[in-house]
């Protein structure tokens, strides 16, 4: 079977993490070979436009250098690390992908999502994931789970309720028009009826 591009997606405090991990375990039980990855990042000139993006600044960033960056870190991801592992037949799930960028500077900074769509056509040369697990849950609630990290914040994690509210509706209306590959997943349940639910969505798949 061909390998399979999954992406993980939520506002912060989702659970993401967490459910990354036991994907990884189920599809390597599986006995597929899997990598996992992440956005921004993924590649080290990736993960030096990740510490751009994510490090509290004074200044705030002007959010078409946000957007840019986002998808510089993109495009090398794409090119040195996502496309290679598919074409080696290894299963990629990755730590939030495109859907992110329309949730995150369309959504929460306001940027036309047409602009986004023209940067995805560019540099994504047609990729798109085969499935996308978006793990939703309360504004308030994933405040709470990230406070309770106690790792300190970055700087999307200092924005105010409104800017997460915002993401979490444009993820839900991104679900809502592509149903097929983005699966919402209640992430305030217990981790054992989530991963129930991956479960049976990733068997569909391999």
């Amino acid at each position: 079977m061909t390998a399979k591009f999954i992406t993980i997606e939520g506002i912060e405090g989702a659970g993401k993490s967490t459910q990354l991990t036991f994907i990884e375990r189920f599809l390597s039980e599986k006995g597929k070979d899997v990598t996992v990855t992440r956005e921004p990042g993924g590649t080290d000139l990736g993960e030096q436009i990740r510490s751009l993006l994510l490090t509290p600044t004074s200044t705030p960033m002007a959010v078409d250098t946000e957007l840019l960056l986002m998808f510089a870190a993109r495009a090398e991801h794409v090119q040195q690390l996502i496309k290679p592992a598919l074409a080696n037949n290894t299963w990629v799930i990755s730590d939030r992908f495109t859907d992110a960028t329309f949730a995150y500077q369309g959504g929460g900074r306001g940027i036309d999502q047409q602009r986004i769509s023209q940067l995805a056509d560019w540099t994504l040369s047609g990729l798109k994931p085969d499935l996308t697990f978006v793990f939703d849950l309360p504004v308030e609630m994933g405040q709470q789970r990230v406070l309770k990290r106690n790792q300190g914040i970055d700087r999307f994690e200092q924005e105010k309720v409104d800017f997460f509210e915002k993401i979490r509706a444009c993820y839900l209306d991104r679900a809502e028009a592509d149903p097929k590959r983005i699966k919402v997943i209640d992430a305030s349940q217990s981790i054992e009826d989530i991963q129930i639910q991956l479960s049976s969505i990733l068997q569909l798949l391999v």
